[in-house]
């Protein structure tokens, strides 16, 4: 089993920035993980805001491209999400999932960090 627990969520003005963590234990190194964040505001569906894969290969929704950077620290079974240029439509709790394409390999969310952008 895979445990995620996620850090750094602030109220900010637009704007500013923050850096998201999402620190990842347990599971099978077989499984490969991936790590995204989705975030999700009330009222609205969840969101896939960025992923890095077990290849290192990245992926951003476009909303961010050009503010958010995730970057991955294999030392620390951490993987951060650095958001600049903060807007306030960026607000929402941040949760990061650990996702596999092995077979039999589970995915697993975090609980989640609340990000809030006051213009």
């Amino acid at each position: 089993q895979v445990r995620l627990v996620e850090s750094g969520g602030d109220s900010v003005q637009a704007g500013g920035s923050l850096r998201l963590s999402c620190v990842a234990s347990g599971g099978s190194t077989h499984c490969n993980y991936g790590i995204g964040w989705y975030r999700q505001a009330p009222g609205r569906e969840r969101e896939f805001v960025s992923a890095i894969q077990s290849d290192r290969s990245i992926n951003y929704a476009d909303s961010v491209k050009g503010r958010f950077t995730i970057s991955q620290d294999t030392a620390k079974n951490t993987v951060y999400l650095q958001m600049n240029d903060l807007k306030p439509e960026d607000t929402g709790m941040y949760r990061c999932i650990a996702s596999s394409t092995v077979d039999g390999c589970l995915g697993y969310f975090g609980q989640g960090t609340q990000v809030t952008v006051s213009s």
